[in-house]
């Protein structure tokens, strides 16, 4: 590997200097690349004769842009996800990603710079949620880039390696923070208020969701032949992304029985006489039988039943929903499962919370609802220990 002078005389006489690096790659091919000052030729050839070495070297020239394995990981992707999800997967590329680095060679891709894009994308309106989304995609984009040999690095992976300790990880969980009972999770009494002022089309629906605890895909594509009605068991085999696509639920785990409480099957019972019929057999359709909308349930369903129970805030315009989502009553399930009995909860171990969820692992229930499980060690508990200790 060599670092020489090259001048030369432009068409209009100027004389121009130029410091090029002449070395060979890992495949035996002769490669040369051009600076304008030595100090950035020389750190150049510093690092390629080591990532030569090693075998992790890919010339620009063998690079692609970040646009270019964006088109090439999409066009991989249609093979193996739901339409829905590739429809968000584009989105991330021609919103997010492409407009910021999509003219970046994937070899000039380094963490400095995917931090200053993750930087940039919060700077300029994102939320912290697409942020981490966007992140995700341009790290699958990069591992597609790898197989194909366009890039050796991952700079998103390196990132996300060097935070996984230290401050910045313990500044993430901080800002995080944990789910608060009557902020993120329904209380017990306002559960008992929503549930005292369901009526109509919705109130089977949201008795499902609070006592279920299926996601708002899952109750969308549920169908009467995954309902047992006599084993009082919800069988969860597909899901409706939010293209109304039909699908199977999100992972593996995704797919359970559920058990349902006699409130929620005799409801099921007389909704199943009433329930628009449809070619798809849907529990919850819209009045085609279609796949109902989730901005429709939301909206018509859980936002009025939330403020004629009194679970609401004051808006400019009057009350306000207190909870905005669906999820939150997915929160509420989870902290009935793990709740003592004498809370009037079910107080089930972390493994059956889990699998009641359908969370692929364990850690992701823990991570979540870790806080909500009930302390062994409470001040009777110590109490007891320590006159038995002391007796």
């Amino acid at each position: 590997m060599s670092v020489r002078r090259r001048t030369w005389t432009t068409p209009k006489g100027v004389e121009r200097t130029a410091w090029v690096v002449d070395y060979t790659d890992g495949a035996g091919k002769r490669r040369l690349k051009t600076f304008a000052r030595k100090k950035e030729a020389d750190a150049f050839a510093a690092t390629a004769s080591v990532e030569v070495r090693e075998g992790t070297h890919v010339a620009d020239s063998a690079s692609a842009t970040v646009a270019a394995a964006g088109e090439l990981w999409l066009k991989a992707s249609e093979r193996r996800v739901e339409h829905g999800t590739l429809v968000q997967y584009r989105q991330h590329v021609r919103l997010h990603i492409v407009p910021l680095i999509g003219e970046t060679l994937l070899s000039r891709l380094t963490v400095p710079a995917v931090r200053e894009f993750e930087e940039t994308m919060i700077e300029t309106g994102r939320s912290p949620a697409m942020v981490r989304k966007v992140m995700v995609t341009l790290g699958s984009i990069i591992s597609d880039a790898q197989e194909r040999g366009l890039v050796v690095r991952n700079a998103v992976r390196d990132k996300g390696r060097a935070r996984q300790k230290g401050r910045d990880r313990r500044a993430e969980k901080r800002q995080k923070g944990r789910l608060k009972l009557g902020v993120d999770i329904p209380t017990r009494e306002e559960v008992k208020a929503l549930v005292g002022v369901l009526d109509g089309r919705w109130r089977p629906l949201l008795l499902t969701a609070i006592f279920t605890g299926l996601r708002a895909s899952e109750l969308r594509g549920l169908r009467w032949d995954d309902v047992d009605l006599d084993k009082g068991v919800v069988h969860v085999r597909q899901r409706a992304d939010f293209l109304n696509d039909i699908g199977r639920p999100k992972s593996e785990a995704g797919e359970r029985t559920v058990p349902a409480p006699p409130l929620v099957i005799n409801t099921l019972r007389e909704w199943k006489l009433a329930c628009p019929k449809g070619d798809l057999g849907l529990v919850f359709p819209n009045g085609s039988g279609n796949v109902e909308s989730h901005t429709n349930i939301v909206r018509r369903g859980l936002h009025p039943a939330m403020i004629a129970a009194g679970v609401a805030v004051d808006g400019e315009d009057g009350p306000e929903a207190k909870y905005t989502g669906l999820h939150a009553l997915r929160h509420f399930y989870a902290s009935w499962l793990i709740n003592r009995r004498e809370d009037g909860g079910l107080g089930l171990p972390p493994k059956t919370v889990q699998e009641r969820l359908g969370h692929s692992t364990i850690a992701l229930t823990m991570d979540t609802y870790s806080h909500l499980f009930p302390s062994s060690d409470d001040a009777s508990e110590l109490a007891s220990a320590e006159a038995a200790l002391l007796a």
